[in-house]
C-alpha cells in the first residue's frame, strides 16, 4: 500500500491505546496543518515564561497567539480526547489521557492567563502555556503518525483467504451452464472448472480431467493430476484441462473457511498484547495527579491560590511525555527501515518486544530449511536389454508435461543427460498409486515402495532402505508387473541452513522441525542439520496443535512457514515468519515476512529484533525517568531547603530528553 493509498484511508484507520481502539482520524493531515498552526505560536509565545532569542511580539500578537492555539487544540487535541474517552470507559487511563490532561490545562490555563493579561489588566503578569500546548500536540501527533504508517501495513490475513476464491462459478443446470455467485454455492450442486480457472469450493470431480496447481492452498510447489473421484479444494488454480465436480463444501464447511477461521481467532488472541509505553503512562498519569493535587492543597494552603494554580499546572505539563510519546514510534520506524533494508519485513510491531522469551522457533521443513527443489540422486536400471539412462528416458517421458517437484526432478535429470524426451500417451495420475502411460507401445507405471509391497512384487529392499535412510523420495519404474528400474531423489537443503540452527542453539532457542514427510526423511533432514527435535507425517491442523501445545506449557514459540496450511500456525504463534516465496496468506497471517527466504534472516530478526527491544526500553526510560524526577521537583518537594525547580529549567531537560530519546533511536543498527 503505498502512503497516498495510506492517507486516504486513514480515517478507517484505528490505533490500540489502553485496549481502546481509538479512530485516529487523517494523521497525516492533523499533524501539518498542527504543525502550521503552532510555528506562529512559538515564533510569539514565551517557553515556560522564557523568551527565546528567535521570539517577537507586536501590538495584538497575543491575540493571534490566543486564537491559534483555540483552534489547534481542538482540531489537534481531537484524537486524543476521542483515545482518552475511550481509556476512561476501559477505566485504564493511560498515554490519551495523560496527553489529553496535559493540553487541557495547559490550554485552560493559558486563556485564563490572556483574559489576565490583555483583557483585565490584572497585575502582576500571568505566566501562559500556548508554547507547551502547541509543540505537545505536534510531537504527539508525529509520533502516532509514524506509529501508525507501521501499523496501517499490515493487511487482512481473511481478505487474503477470501481473495483465493473467483467471484462467480459455472454452474450445471440440466446440462446447462448458468454463472452463480460464490455465495450462492449450495452443497451437492454441480460446478464446472474451465482451463485457467480458480476451483470455487470444496468438491469431487465426477466427469473430465485436468492438472491443478494447489500451492496457493498448500504452500507446495506442485501441480496434482486430478481425474473422476478425486478431490479438489477451492482456491486451487485449474491447469488446461475442463471437469466437473460435485460440491461437498463451501461457506463455513469449505476447506479455506476453516482455515480462515482459525487464522481469525489465533490473531484475535494475539490482538491482546498490551503496549508498554500505554502502561508506563498510565503509571505517569496516576503520579502526576497525585503530586499535582497535593502540590495545590499544599502550596494553596500556605502561598495563596495563585501559587498553588500556578505550580499545579507546571507540574502537569512538565508531566506530559513529549519524549514519551517518540519513545516507541522511533524506534519502530528506524528498526523498519533497517529491516528492509536487510529482507525483512516488520508488519506486527508486538513481534519486537515479544523476542526475549522466545525458547522454540518452529520450522516447516519443505521451503522453510529445504529449497523445495528435488535433485536425482541416483537411478538404475534392473533389466539387462535397457541401459540406466534408456530407463531414466522412458520416466521422463511419462513424467513430461507434470509441474510436481519430483517429476521435474527427473526432467532436469534427462536434460542433463542430454536424454531425448518424448509425450508419453495416454499418461494419467493413479489416485493411491502413481503415474501411468504409454511409451514406444509398451505401458509402464512410476510407483512407491508401497504399491510394490501391497503388490507382493519382488525389488531389492536393501536398496531402498539404503537411499530412503539417506533422506530420498525412491520411486519403480514397473511393467507388466516387473520392476524396470528405479530413481532416488532428495530435496535440497538451503546452504544456510544449518548455520541458521547453529545460531539459534547458540543464542539457547531449541529450533524444532515440522514436516508432512514420513519418519525416515524427516529424521535424515534433521540429523543433517543437527535438530534433535522433529515432528513428521502433520497435516496442517496439526501444527497449530503443536504450538497449542507449547504454548499450554507457557512456553512463547515462533513459526516460520510458507502455505495456506501454515496460516493458522504463523497466526497462532507468539511470533509468525513467512517465507517471501510463499502464498498470499501465509504471508498476511505472519508478522514478520522474510523476503529472500534465507534462514539466516531469521537469525537477523532476531538480533534487530533484541536491539529494538532493547532500544525502547532505553527510551522509555529515559521518558519516564525525567519525570520521576522532574514531577517531585516541580511540585516544590526541596523548597524546605530553598531549591525550586525553575520551569524554564523543566522545559529544557524536557527537550533534552526528547533529543536524547530521538538520537537513541537513531543509533540501532543491526550486525
Amino acid at each position: 500500500m503505498n502512503d497516498d493509498m495510506m492517507d486516504m484511508n486513514m480515517d478507517h484507520d484505528t490505533m490500540n491505546h489502553g485496549g481502546h481502539m481509538m479512530h485516529m482520524g487523517n494523521l497525516k493531515q492533523k499533524f501539518w496543518v498542527s504543525l502550521i498552526l503552532t510555528i506562529p505560536i512559538i515564533l510569539m509565545s514565551p517557553m515556560m515564561g522564557m523568551d527565546l532569542p528567535f521570539q517577537f511580539s507586536f501590538t495584538g500578537s497575543d491575540w493571534i497567539v490566543a486564537g491559534l492555539a483555540t483552534i489547534l487544540f481542538f482540531y489537534g487535541g481531537k484524537p486524543f480526547f476521542s483515545g482518552a474517552k475511550g481509556e476512561l470507559q476501559e477505566r485504564k487511563p493511560a498515554m490519551m489521557m495523560l496527553i489529553a490532561l496535559g493540553i487541557s490545562v495547559s490550554y485552560i490555563y493559558s486563556i485564563y492567563a490572556f483574559i489576565a493579561n490583555d483583557i483585565l489588566n490584572i497585575q502582576p503578569q500571568k505566566e501562559s502555556f500556548f508554547w507547551e500546548l502547541s509543540t505537545l500536540i505536534v510531537i504527539m501527533l508525529l509520533g502516532h503518525w509514524i506509529e501508525m504508517n507501521t501499523v496501517s501495513r499490515a493487511g487482512s490475513a481473511v481478505d487474503a483467504l477470501g481473495k483465493l476464491l473467483p467471484d462467480k462459478a459455472h454452474l450445471v443446470e440440466n446440462e446447462k451452464l448458468r454463472d452463480v455467485k460464490i455465495m450462492d454455492i449450495q452443497n451437492g450442486e454441480t460446478l464446472q472448472v474451465r482451463a485457467g480457472e480458480k476451483v470455487p469450493a470444496d468438491g469431487v470431480i465426477i466427469s473430465g480431467k485436468s492438472t491443478i496447481n494447489e500451492a496457493m492452498v498448500t504452500g507446495e510447489a506442485k501441480q496434482v493430476e486430478k481425474v473422476a473421484k478425486d478431490k479438489v479444494i477451492g482456491g486451487s488454480i485449474n491447469g488446461d484441462g475442463t471437469f466437473e465436480f460435485k460440491v461437498t463444501g463451501t461457506g463455513e464447511t469449505s476447506y479455506l473457511a476453516q482455515v480462515q477461521k482459525m487464522v481469525a481467532d489465533a490473531q484475535q488472541n494475539k490482538s491482546k498484547i498490551e503496549n508498554t509505553a500505554d502502561r508506563v503512562a498510565g503509571w505517569l498519569f496516576y503520579a502526576a495527579l497525585i503530586i499535582g493535587i497535593i502540590a495545590f492543597t499544599v502550596w494553596t494552603a500556605f502561598n495563596g491560590l495563585s501559587v498553588g494554580l500556578s505550580i499545579t499546572v507546571t507540574v502537569l505539563i512538565i508531566a506530559c511525555p513529549h519524549s514519551l510519546g517518540l519513545a516507541v514510534p522511533l524506534v519502530t520506524a528506524r528498526s523498519t527501515a533497517l529491516a528492509a533494508n536487510h529482507g525483512l519485513l516488520i508488519r506486527n510491531r508486538d513481534a519486537m518486544e515479544s523476542i526475549k522469551k522466545i525458547k522454540y522457533v518452529l520450522m516447516d521443513k519443505t521451503g522453510t530449511l529445504t529449497e523445495g527443489l528435488f535433485k536425482v540422486r541416483h537411478f538404475e536400471s534392473y533389466q539387462n536389454d535397457l541401459s540406466d539412462n534408456q530407463m531414466l528416458q522412458i520416466m521422463a517421458s511419462l513424467e513430461n508435461g507434470s509441474s510436481h517437484p519430483m517429476a521435474i526432478g527427473i526432467l532436469n535429470e534427462a536434460k542433463q543427460q542430454k536424454l531425448t524426451v518424448a509425450q508419453a500417451q495416454n499418461a494419467t495420475q493413479l489416485t493411491g498409486v502413481g503415474l501411468q502411460g504409454t511409451v514406444e507401445g509398451q505401458t509402464y507405471k512410476i510407483v512407491s515402495a508401497m504399491y510394490l509391497e501391497e503388490q507382493k512384487l519382488s525389488y531389492n529392499v536393501d536398496s531402498f532402505k539404503k537411499w530412503a535412510s539417506e533422506g530420498n523420495s525412491v520411486a519403480y519404474l514397473i511393467s507388466e508387473e516387473v520392476v524396470v528400474g528405479m530413481v532416488a531423489e532428495g530435496d535440497l537443503i538451503k546452504p544456510s541452513a544449518k548455520q541458521a540452527i547453529q545460531t539459534f542453539k547458540d543464542m539457547r532457542i531449541e529450533p524444532v522441525m515440522l514436516t508432512g514427510d514420513n519418519e525416515e526423511t524427516a529424521k535424515v533432514v534433521a540429523d543433517q542439520l543437527g535438530i534433535t527435535t522433529y515432528r513428521a507425517q502433520l497435516h496442517p491442523e496439526d501444527k497449530q496443535k503443536i504450538i497449542g501445545e507449547y504454548q499450554g506449557r507457557g512456553d512463547q514459540v515462533m513459526m516460520v512457514g510458507d502455505g495456506v496450511n501454515d496460516a493458522p500456525s504463523l497466526a497462532k504463534a507468539n511470533i509468525g515468519i513467512a517465507i517471501g516465496s510463499g502464498t498470499d496468506v501465509a504471508i498476511e497471517s505472519a508478522d514478520i515476512i522474510l523476503v529472500k527466504s534465507d534462514p539466516m534472516d531469521i537469525v537477523s530478526f532476531i538480533k534487530l529484533a533484541k536491539n529494538t527491544h532493547k532500544k525502547m526500553m532505553q527510551n522509555l526510560w529515559w521518558g519516564a525517568g525525567y519525570n520521576l524526577i522532574a514531577l517531585p521537583l516541580a511540585a516544590g518537594v526541596l523548597a524546605p531547603i530553598g531549591f525550586m525547580l525553575d520551569p524554564m529549567v523543566g522545559a529544557a531537560i524536557m527537550s533534552l530528553s526528547t533529543i536524547i530519546v530521538a538520537i537513541n533511536a537513531m543509533t540501532l543498527k543491526v550486525k
